[in-house]
This record gives C-alpha cells, sequence and structure tokens, in this order.
C-alpha cells in the first residue's frame, strides 16, 4: 500500500486528506514543487527545496516543516513506499480558513507516484499551439493550473500536444515546461521575464559552453529558427517540431536539443 505525509504524518495513501474548508479548496491557494528520485536518491533536491520555499514565501506561507525536517520527511516517504525510482510532490495549502478567504496555518501534503519516462518522446516530439495569456504571479509554482485546463479542447482542436503562451508579442512559457529557441542567428535563448523558472531551465543557464541566454523571444522569432524545445522535471528535453502546424527549422529534433539531452540525462543518472 503507498503512503502520504499529511502535516509530518505518514498515512496510508487512501487515509490522506485535507478538510473542505482549506483554501486549497475554497479559492485554489496554495503551492506546490515536484522532483524525481532516482535509486532512492531525489535528483536536484536542493534546487527544488529553494524554489519551494520562494514559493512559498511569495504566496505568505509559512511551512511548520524547516528545510532539514523536510528533506527527513521525504527520505521517510521514499523509503517507505519501497519505491527508488518515483516522482515526489510536495504541496503546501492556504490551511483552514475561518471565512473561506483569509489564509491560515498551512497543510503540507507529500504524495509519491510511480515515474515512468519514455524516451521515444524525444524523437517524437510535440506539437504547440500558441495563445496569448500571461499567468498571474509566474515566479511562484501554484496549484493553479484552471487556464492550462480550460484550454485542452482548443489544443485538441488544432491537433497538438500543448500550448505556448505569449503576450504582447512575447513568449513565456507552456503551462508545465519552460520553452527554448536557436534562433536563425544560432543563439540559444529562452524567456528571461515572467516566467516560472524551472529546475531543468536553471542546469541548461549553467552550459556556459553553449551560451544559453535569457531574453526577450518574440513570437515572430518562431519563423526562422533552427530549432525549439521544451524543458522540465518530467519532459527533460522535448523539441518542438510544429507551432501553429508550422514546421520548425527542419521539423525534426535539432542538434542543440540532442546536445542538452545528453548532458542532463548524464546529470540526472538516466531515464528513471
Amino acid at each position: 500500500m503507498s503512503h502520504a505525509i499529511i502535516n509530518g504524518a505518514i498515512v496510508p495513501e487512501n487515509e490522506a486528506r485535507v478538510l473542505i474548508s482549506d483554501l486549497s479548496i475554497q479559492r485554489g491557494y496554495g503551492i506546490f514543487d515536484y522532483f524525481r528520485a532516482r535509486a532512492g536518491q531525489p535528483v536536484f533536491l536542493e534546487d527544488h527545496l529553494d524554489r519551494f520555499y520562494h514559493s512559498a514565501s511569495v504566496m505568505r506561507l509559512t511551512p511548520e516543516v524547516d528545510r532539514e525536517r523536510l528533506k527527513h520527511l521525504l527520505a521517510e516517504l521514499i523509503e517507505i513506499n519501497g519505491a527508488p525510482h518515483a516522482g515526489v510532490r510536495i504541496t503546501l495549502t492556504g490551511g483552514y480558513s475561518e471565512n473561506g478567504y483569509t489564509p491560515a496555518t498551512p497543510n503540507l501534503l507529500i504524495t509519491l507516484a510511480p515515474y515512468y519516462y519514455d524516451p521515444a518522446g524525444f524523437d517524437k516530439g510535440i506539437h504547440l499551439v500558441t495563445h496569448d495569456f500571461q499567468r498571474q504571479l509566474p515566479e511562484v509554482k501554484t496549484i493553479d493550473y484552471l487556464q492550462a485546463i480550460y484550454l485542452q479542447p482548443f489544443i485538441r482542436e488544432h491537433q497538438a500536444d500543448d500550448v505556448l503562451y505569449h503576450q504582447n508579442g512575447s513568449i513565456r512559457e507552456c503551462p508545465r515546461a519552460n520553452f527554448w529557441a536557436v534562433t536563425e542567428t544560432g543563439e540559444l535563448i529562452t524567456p528571461a521575464d515572467r516566467v516560472l523558472k524551472g529546475v531543468t531551465r536553471k542546469k541548461i543557464l549553467a552550459m556556459k559552453d553553449l551560451h544559453p541566454t535569457e531574453a526577450t523571444l518574440p513570437l515572430s522569432a518562431l519563423a526562422n529558427a533552427r530549432e525549439a524545445f521544451i524543458t522540465s522535471t518530467t519532459k527533460i528535453v522535448t523539441p518542438v517540431l510544429r507551432i501553429d502546424g508550422k514546421p520548425v527549422g527542419t521539423g525534426e529534433p535539432g542538434p542543440v536539443a540532442k546536445e542538452i539531452y545528453k548532458r542532463l540525462l548524464e546529470m540526472r543518472g538516466g531515464f528513471e
């Protein structure tokens, strides 16, 4: 039986629950972070915890566990579930609000599920459709995915796999991934502002020999881009082969994406 953690207590997953007065239910107020565990060891954990506590601070939510205690709880959950290769989600809710509007003491939920990654997804790539939208508090990993879920029929109608947000002609991000492009002149760019700064994105920005840049990326630049790809914990690097029905570059995974993919797999320790 799988287990979860609620406010420090390990419980069977089917008994894990919060009350309906929680602001995560009443108003969709809360944050989360997600990381992968391989061979029982969290991957890039410190980076994910940095982002988790930053998100909590911006949202004025104070976890009742400090960083070291949280790391201990995560290790306990991975061990008790006997799942060396897994995805772990940390959720911090708005708490049990007396008036359904004011944040209270947050509830901390930690859940775990088997992690599967299909390496065939790299060669297959994805198709994106663009949409003019700007997320609220983009630097925070909130539980609010209202727009992304609402747009599911729109994505299917355009025979795409996901949506790429832009605002006033500038590219932002996908709902669950950062976006990158290799421009017509060979620059490797990811949007600099008003996006969630992903952990995988951070690792790529540290690959100085590839000269990655955070900059404004105009939507118009996609017409002549050599290649494009998205990055995230679950997607690693996934080439974008078509945008709004038009091929990106050759319409095949490009050399920059392939090189970054290879390096990230080495850093992560494999596919699992």
